[in-house]
């Protein structure tokens, strides 16, 4: 699929990045559509993960652009990419163990709320509106991620798959455009995986575009719009699910 150029959320344009000697990532494009979700794929050690920090922000670029909904983001910070709408799993903190699952996606929501401190230490009534705003759209994330009936005990109560879902609600209350998974259904059982593929295809349908690392290859083929393959940090292939699962390079380097 080929974004149009006024669907384009997300343009990856000749994204290389040495260390060294070494060539992590290598002259690599691409687009994200809005309201699609598009995966990347590859061995161990291909440079997804390199890519996803050259996105971000993590890291800089060796040479080539990022343009997030048309502005050349290349060298932001990832905060400024964050207060954006550009919004990765992995950039946010980790959970806070001693606070409640619902406590947890409640900082998600610090990008998109406002009032100064002192209006917080005053507690007028418009912020004390806006907390309980916040505390029942926390509540219903944790219930989109399926993980309403957890939303009072404490993050380190939840089981490894759950923290990860506990993540994606977390990131979806900071509101993002472009929502960057890394390995999401890492951890994840199969019924957690399921509605994980469930969810990844509302928030798209809903506007918000999804970019994705994953090797699980059925989330990946039963999600996806388009996938992007990787190898030794070159883009080797890029197309809808059936074109990739035939593909015979891709099928060399991944799939076989």
């Amino acid at each position: 699929m080929t974004a149009t150029a006024g669907s384009v959320c997300l343009e990856v344009r000749d994204a290389t990045r040495s260390f060294g000697g070494l060539v992590a990532v290598n002259a690599v494009s691409f687009q994200v559509a809005r309201h699609s979700v598009t995966a990347v794929i590859g061995p161990n050690g291909a440079g997804k993960t390199t890519l996803f920090n050259l996105i971000s922000g993590a890291v800089p670029p060796s040479s080539g652009r990022v343009l997030f909904e048309g502005t050349d983001v290349t060298h932001e910070a990832p905060e400024a990419k964050a207060a954006r709408g550009l919004i990765r799993t992995f950039q946010l903190v980790k959970l806070f163990p001693e606070l409640s699952a619902v406590e947890n996606v409640k900082v998600g929501f610090h990008l998109r709320s406002r009032g100064g401190l002192l209006a917080a230490l005053l507690r007028p009534r418009a912020i004390r509106d806006m907390e309980a705003a916040i505390e029942d759209r926390a509540r219903a994330l944790l219930h989109l991620v399926g993980l309403g009936s957890a939303a009072d005990l404490p993050a380190a109560a939840l089981s490894y798959g759950q923290g990860r879902l506990l993540e994606v609600a977390r990131a979806l209350a900071a509101q993002p455009k472009l929502l960057m998974l890394d390995e999401p259904a890492a951890g994840l059982n199969g019924d957690e995986t399921a509605r994980l593929a469930s969810l990844i295809r509302d928030i798209a349908e809903d506007g918000t575009a999804v970019l994705l690392i994953e090797h699980d290859m059925h989330l990946v083929m039963n999600t996806a719009d388009e996938v992007v393959v990787v190898d030794f940090g070159r883009k080797i292939a890029q197309g809808a699910p059936d074109r990739i699962r035939q593909d015979p390079a891709v099928i060399a380097a991944y799939l076989g």
